[in-house]
């Protein structure tokens, strides 16, 4: 397909037409024949479209195919004229943090690894990232809420300290300074189970495998890896992660096989 736009823009205004339309990137990409990571390429601006995938998106979508080709076309302006006119209900992917459900989360995670001596506070927030957004990309859903913001020294879980001092305040835990290779650090102790009633059996079964991949691994190790996920990766310096990143990871970091759910008549 040949046009004036750069696949960026192009892969932003299919986006932000999808959010409103309250799809999926696999609802769309089953309804117009292509497969999810073909799509999420092309949301990122890595694939072009050709004439034809371009018109089903159109049908699909609702929008013309002279205007989305438009340079001077702006998405917002017609994104607030649709939601006027139909108020599609759109699929909410903003994170909020559910305070009971980080509460079990870190007790669970703890339960399971306070006792082993690399598990300080860094690797603490490096499973609690890779179970939020493991989750997020294998249902499309958030499991604690919690916002991560990138930071030099990874992806770091905002709102977590005052959450941590007010279960030390109410007995739910205990911090103790130590040292681990000549290293300071902060770990957490458990002081009561986890409600496991409070968790979803496939949150639960995200924790477990979490654990049994990274609660071995030391801060560095872990650090290291986290810098290499597409996530942190794609967002700024300082800025939020956004959990929609999440669908453009490649091996090893997805945990979704897209090809199978493509292969489904």
């Amino acid at each position: 397909m040949s046009t004036n736009l750069s696949l960026v823009e192009i892969g932003k205004r299919v986006a932000a037409f999808r959010k409103l339309k309250g799809l999926s990137q696999e609802e769309l990409s089953r309804r117009i024949g292509i497969s999810r990571p073909s799509l999420a390429q092309v949301e990122q601006g890595n694939r072009n479209l050709n004439v034809l995938e371009l018109q089903k998106l159109a049908i699909e979508l609702g929008f013309s195919m002279d205007k989305f080709l438009a340079k001077d076309f702006q998405v917002t302006e017609e994104l607030e004229t649709e939601t006027v006119e139909s108020k599609p209900e759109i699929r909410i992917s903003i994170p909020k943090l559910q305070i009971g459900k980080m509460k079990n989360v870190l007790l669970y995670l703890l339960e399971r690894c306070a006792g082993k001596p690399n598990v300080g506070e860094t690797v603490l927030y490096k499973l609690l990232y890779f179970a939020d957004f493991n989750y997020y990309e294998l249902y499309e859903e958030h499991m604690t809420g919690a916002r991560y913001r990138k930071l030099p020294y990874g992806p770091v879980p905002q709102k977590l300290s005052s959450l941590l001092n007010r279960m030390i305040d109410e007995g739910e835990l205990k911090r103790v300074k130590t040292e681990y290779h000549g290293f300071g650090q902060t770990r957490y102790l458990p002081l009561e189970k986890s409600d496991l009633t409070q968790l979803k059996a496939s949150e639960k079964e995200v924790l477990d495998k979490v654990i049994d991949q990274f609660s071995d691994w030391s801060a560095s190790a872990i650090s290291d890896y986290s810098h290499k996920d597409m996530p942190w990766l794609a967002s700024g310096e300082g800025d939020d992660i956004d959990y929609e990143l999440a669908f453009y990871r490649e091996a090893p970091y997805s945990v979704r096989n897209y090809d199978e759910e493509t292969e489904q008549p």
